[in-house]
Parts: structure tokens; C-alpha cells; sequence
């Protein structure tokens, strides 16, 4: 992509073990260190590849010219970074989470992230190469989960919803399998960072996979999960964040009535056909 910095997990991991905020320090020399206090520059954006960085780069390439909106987009493969550089305002926003994500995240690092507008849901799914069906899990199969807190809480209640193992009363969004009641399948779990989980589909016998990464993976989430999270009241819509007080940037107001046009909402029909649904 045109002006994008693609910042890869591995590059990163050093500075996100460090306090979990000191990351994204390679970037002080693309002059962004500015990007969150200086409004009459660029609003440089944090997102993950896919679709965040696609949705905004559709945004960038025919809609923010004529909105008078100088943007640039910065992608990251973890979900810490884009926080962390929100914080320490190395960038202007980030496009990448969701809100029981966000509340927990600023809780556990001291941040103060907050959302401003949200844009879409990517459903989570589990999928396999071994198995057709939920039904055809063998008795004592291995299934791959994201590790963070969030995501493998909101993986244990998709298979929670499907019958694959029920969860004690008041599981909420901190759940384990240590939160697991009945485990009628036997099942094992394999906590594995997010972007892990595609690449561990060969290794266990399924994983829960997030929206965003699978369709790194070329799955499609709408044909080939197993079972899917229903959109219906879901409360893990993907937002446009910022750090608190800069909600009134002038260049962030913009972007959000962009984000949450008729022309994102088509291009996000039409480019990901059910996969990636528009949450406005």
C-alpha cells in the first residue's frame, strides 16, 4: 500500500515486553512523533492489515481529498502496539479493537484509549482442516484459542453457543478454560497468540480465529468456519480510537464521518461479502 508502514510481530516484541508501552520506538525517525498534537499535519492511523488498513486506504485513495483530510495509514500485525503508539502519541488513532478489548487494555497498561466512532464487525469463527462440522470433533481434540484475555474469552463463549462445552455461571469477559464446567467432548485448548492461530490449523484439530486474521489467511469467514458469531446485539464492533481529549481533532471528526459513509459501507459489502459486516 501506498505511504504504509508495515511493521512486523517480530520486530515488535522486544518493545511491547518492555512495561507493554514502550513499542513502536523504530518509528520516532518517520516524523510521526507529532502525528497526535499537531493537527495541521497528517492524522497518521494505526491498523491492523486487514480489512482496517483496506478500509482505510479506500478512505485515503477516493474520499479524503475532497474531505480536505491529509491521511496516512500505518499497519501493525499485534493488537498492543496500536495502543501503546496511540498513547504515547506516535500516531493520531488507531482502527484495530474492540471495546471489552479496549476497556481491558487500558486497565491492565494505564492507558487512556477511548473509542470514536465504530465501523464494523468482523465475526469470530472456528474453523479446521480435519473436520467438516462441530459434530465431527473427535472425543479429546485439540482447539487453538487467542491467548489474550478478551479474544479467548469471546472464543470460549462461541464454542459455549454452539454447545461445544458450557461455561460457569458469571463467565464474563476474563473467561479461561479454567471457567469451563462441562467439557462433554473432552476437548484441549492451545492458547496461542491472535495472529498464531491460522498458522496452528495444520498442528490441532480446530481454532477460533478473529475475523481480521483469517481473512489474512484467505479463509472466508462466511463459507468456511465451522460456526460463526452471530452479529445480532454482538458487542464486539471494530471502532476508531484516540487518545482522551483529542476526540474534537478536527482531522479525527473528519475520518469518522468518512468511516461511516454510504461509500465505506459499499465498498465493505461489496469487497467482503458478509465476512466483514458495516456496524452503521
Amino acid at each position: 500500500m501506498r505511504n504504509t508502514a508495515k511493521i512486523t510481530t517480530a520486530v515488535l516484541a522486544a518493545g511491547a515486553l518492555t512495561l507493554g508501552l514502550g513499542a513502536c520506538g523504530s518509528d520516532k525517525d518517520s516524523g510521526s512523533g507529532s502525528a497526535a498534537t499537531d493537527t495541521s499535519g497528517p492524522l497518521v492511523v494505526a491498523a491492523s492489515p486487514v480489512p482496517h488498513a483496506e478500509i482505510l486506504t479506500f478512505v485515503k485513495d477516493n474520499l479524503a481529498k475532497d474531505a480536505g483530510l491529509d491521511l496516512e495509514v500505518k499497519e501493525f500485525t499485534d493488537y498492543v502496539t496500536p495502543n501503546t503508539a496511540t498513547e504515547d502519541g506516535s500516531v493520531g488513532a488507531n482502527y484495530f479493537q474492540n471495546q471489552p478489548y479496549l476497556d481491558d487494555f487500558n486497565k491492565k497498561n494505564g492507558t487512556h484509549v477511548v473509542p470514536v466512532v465504530t465501523v464494523h464487525l468482523e465475526p469470530l469463527g472456528l474453523y479446521s482442516h480435519k473436520f467438516k462440522s462441530v459434530d465431527a470433533l473427535k472425543n479429546g481434540a485439540t482447539v487453538a484459542v487467542p491467548n489474550d484475555t478478551v479474544n479467548e474469552a469471546r472464543a470460549l463463549k462461541l464454542l459455549a453457543a454452539n454447545g461445544l462445552i458450557t461455561l460457569k455461571d458469571g463467565a464474563g469477559n476474563s473467561a479461561t478454560p479454567a471457567d469451563i464446567s462441562e467439557n462433554p467432548k473432552n476437548l484441549k485448548f492451545k492458547e496461542l497468540e491472535a495472529a498464531q492461530t491460522p498458522r496452528s490449523l495444520d498442528d490441532v484439530d480446530a481454532a477460533v480465529i478473529n475475523g481480521n486474521y483469517a481473512i489474512e489467511s484467505d479463509l472466508k469467514p462466511s463459507k468456511d468456519a465451522l460456526v460463526l458469531e452471530s452479529a445480532t446485539d454482538n458487542p464486539y464492533g471494530n471502532f476508531l480510537a484516540v487518545k482522551e481529549g483529542n476526540e474534537d481533532d478536527p482531522r479525527v471528526k473528519k475520518l469518522a464521518k468518512l468511516l461511516t459513509s454510504p461509500e465505506v459501507k459499499k465498498f465493505i459489502e461489496d469487497k467482503y461479502a458478509g465476512s466483514v459486516i458495516a456496524s452503521f
